[in-house]
């Protein structure tokens, strides 16, 4: 993606028709991007983080004049690791919530994040579409489930719905404490190729998703491991809280 002031690269989900009424995005760190004043390299889009409130500012609507977003139409989460979802009719910033659901074209819904798992779900024959926040807590408190069937309470159907999971921590790099892993099914938890537990989190939220009625071939994730990829992701685990934040974002196109 690219426009006459910069270049940025974005993941878009294979899945995605091209000629879909729906456009969705992943962000990368793209390292090559730089502004006056910033302290964390690359296009850091979180405003959770130390970074100068401007430079958030900056980065954001750069990525808005790329993409083609009206930034008075973005909706954002105040994320705080819930399973709390939202219907949202207007952009803004929602407090203590981690799911955002739209039937509004043209509203782009976005969500952030540095190694837990961005989930954007679409209903393209029924214009509904979600983005989800999944790190570990969200995950075991049912975020997923609560999402398909929030969406399907609005209209929606589970097998018409496909899913895009984003790069997120790897199984090779999630490890826990007994206190975490308890909480997860043990399919998705490897006890004996480390010295601690270490979690599948996306086998887990593919799982769910087909669980909730999705069809395997409607559900793509990424292999991408954003603690092991340091040049084209941020990650909190690798970073603390110097690190950035990449942003996943979905949109019912206006034309639509």
């Amino acid at each position: 993606m690219s426009n006459s002031k910069t270049e940025l690269s974005v993941i878009s989900p294979k899945i995605l028709d091209e000629q879909a009424e729906v456009r969705a995005w992943f962000t990368l760190k793209n390292p090559q991007y730089k502004v006056d004043d910033q302290l964390a390299s690359g296009l850091n889009l979180g405003r959770n983080t130390p970074e100068h409130k401007n430079v958030i500012n900056r980065n954001r609507t750069t990525l808005y004049e790329t993409l083609d977003i009206n930034p008075q139409w973005v909706a954002t989460a105040d994320q705080v690791h819930s399973n709390k979802i939202e219907e949202i009719t207007e952009g803004g910033t929602f407090k203590a919530t981690d799911g955002l659901i739209t039937r509004i074209p043209g509203l782009t819904l976005a969500i952030q994040v540095a190694d837990c798992a961005a989930i954007l779900l679409w209903d393209e024959h029924n214009k509904i579409v979600a983005a989800l926040h999944a790190g570990w807590r969200g995950a075991v408190a049912d975020i997923v489930p609560m999402s398909i069937e929030h969406m399907t309470a609005l209209g929606g159907d589970p097998q018409k719905t496909k899913a895009f999971v984003s790069p997120c921590i790897s199984v090779a790099n999630f490890e826990v404490g007994h206190e975490v892993a308890e909480q997860f099914p043990d399919q998705f938890v490897d006890y004996e190729s480390y010295k601690k537990p270490h979690v599948d989190l996306k086998r887990f939220l593919e799982q769910q998703l087909r669980e909730g009625g999705l069809l395997e071939s409607n559900i793509e994730i990424r292999s991408e491991c954003t603690i092991a990829n340091a040049e084209q992701f941020y990650s909190y685990r690798r970073e603390g809280d110097q690190s950035g934040r990449m942003m996943a974002l979905i949109q019912i196109s206006e034309h639509s």
